[in-house]
Formats: structure tokens, sequence, C-alpha cells
């Protein structure tokens, strides 16, 4: 099997590389010199190629050898110079194109749970624009739609060790239900997505085994190391207000409306469908929280232990 690999300089992207070499040949797309650098020192024997996400051209001469394609490109946040129509649409539309003009077979791609193109949420509403331009593109589809994801040493599990290590945190809407999935059970349903027979043009919605609120969950990642932490929730709308006029006054701001919907959107599905249908097996929440929080929580005390010494 060759692969082509978009976005594979992401946390994602990097654990999928180690987990398909040396078995699989491996074409990684990346759209910046930063990025190239990142993959550049990985063990793994694999081809970069640094080109422009919007190029279906170039798209199509990277995937000239390949039988699938992983599609990983995405943003959460919105920003002036960032836009969702480009990191979402343009960047599918150029895959679709150049999927065409190749071998390409099958192409995975990973949205978030709840995406739609009807939604009013800006960002689920693209994330299901460009999931529509997949299916009704030459190569068979297979669209994987998860919740957070965490792993270790990502952004997740460093936000959410914070939390868990701080004696008091305000959460966005600490009622919101989130439904965490390990990145390592993301991996296996996308290598499971790329070989399985059968899966044409097809919508897998997969997450954790288990969906409870956000600040059961701190305080769950909190107990998992031996401490306890006071969650205040904070209402949506206030945040909202704030999110409207960092939108307007900064090219960059910190949180947008649709990142804030995206976060605040409630998590509970029944997972066992789709394990069983992709043949893996989930991760617990605690497993994933002491492999994912009681690490980074050693590490960050080792850290300052050091700083001390």
């Amino acid at each position: 099997m060759r692969v082509l690999i978009t976005g594979a300089n992401g946390h994602l992207g990097r654990r999928l590389i180690a987990r398909l070499a040396p078995d699989v040949q491996i074409t990684a797309t990346v759209r910046s010199a930063a990025a190239r650098r990142m993959l550049e020192g990985t063990a793994a024997p694999i081809k970069i190629v640094e080109l422009d996400y919007h190029d279906a051209n170039a798209l199509a001469e990277a995937a000239a050898d390949c039988d699938c394609a992983v599609h990983l490109v995405g943003i959460l946040k919105e920003t002036a110079k960032n836009r969702y129509v480009d990191a979402h649409e343009r960047a599918t539309d150029a895959l679709v194109a150049a999927a065409a003009a190749t071998r390409l077979q099958r192409v995975v791609y990973l949205s978030i749970l709840g995406s739609d193109p009807r939604s009013r949420n800006a960002a689920l509403a693209s994330k299901g624009r460009a999931e529509q331009a997949l299916l009704n593109g030459h190569a068979q589809a297979v669209i994987l739609r998860v919740p957070m994801v965490l792993g270790e040493d990502d952004y997740a599990a460093h936000a959410l060790s914070r939390k868990a290590r701080a004696g008091t945190v305000f959460l966005l809407r600490g009622a919101s239900l989130e439904q965490p999935i390990y990145a390592g059970d993301v991996v296996d349903a996308i290598v499971a997505a790329l070989k399985l027979p059968g899966l044409e043009r097809v919508t897998i919605d997969l997450a954790g085994p288990e969906s409870l609120s956000r600040a059961a969950l701190v305080r769950r990642a909190a107990a998992c190391i031996g401490r306890r932490v006071h969650c205040v929730s904070l209402p949506l709308a206030p945040l909202l207000g704030v999110a409207w006029i960092a939108q307007r006054t900064m090219q960059n701001p910190p949180i947008t409306a649709a990142m804030l919907g995206v976060l605040d959107h409630d998590d509970c599905i029944d997972p066992a469908p789709a394990a069983a249908k992709l043949g893996i097996r989930l991760t617990s929440l605690d497993d994933m929280l002491r492999r994912c929080v009681r690490g980074d929580a050693n590490h960050a005390a080792h850290t300052r232990r050091g700083s001390s010494a």
C-alpha cells in the first residue's frame, strides 16, 4: 500500500506515520518549511512534499504513486488569514480533483463529531461541506467524525492536565458533554478505514467509551493524579460577546464564536457500532487519562524540579 497523508506534521499525522511505517510507503505533505522540519527527524522512511493544499496539480503529482490518502487538514479557530472555506473546502476540493486525476482509490477524512453542512456553526458547516465534496468525488470516501482527541504530549492532554492541577478552574459551560477518544484509537480507526473492504462513501461517528460533563472530566483527570479541583462553570452567552468583540478588533482573536460553538457541542453517542464496524477496541477513559494526563503531570513536575535545581 502507498498512502498520501495531508497535514502529516500534526500530532495524529506523526502518530499515523509511526504506525504505518515501514510496511507502507508514505508520502507526507506539509505546507511550510517549518512543518517539513518537524518530519525530517522522524526515523520512518517517508517522502516529504511541501505544497499548497489548494493546488490540485501539486497534490496530484504528490499522489501519483499512491493508492489511498488520509486527509488530516483542518482548523478549529478561523482567522482573517486562515478561513474555514480555505482550510476545509478548498483544500478538500483540490484533493478530490487530485484523486480524479490519479490512481487514488480511497480517501479517509478525519472530521468533527457534529459536522453538518446545514449547521448554524460556521466550523461544523464548513467541515460538513468538505465531507460532501469527498462523498461525491471519484474515490471511495470514508469519513471519520471524532470529538476531543487525547494523546500523549498533545495540546488537548496538556490543557486537561493544567486544569487538573489547578486548585480552581473556570470552564466553558461545565455541564457540556465530552466524550474524549484516545489518539491511538483514532489511528487504529484510520488504519482500518484504509484497509477494510466494503467501506465506500460512508460516514462513521466514533468517540470514546464514556460521555460525561466537562466538569466531571476535569475532576476525573484530577483524581487520576491524586488531586482535587473546584470547577466554576461559565455561561456561554458572555463569552460569545467577548468573542464577537475580539473578532471585530483583532486579526487573530484568541477565541471566536464558531470555536466556542464547537467546544460547547454535546458529544454523547454509542461508539460500539462504529468500533465493531472498524474492528477496533476502544481505550477506557481511565487508561486514557493515566497515559495522557498523568504522564503530562509527571513531566511538568520533573521540569519544575529541574528549574529549581
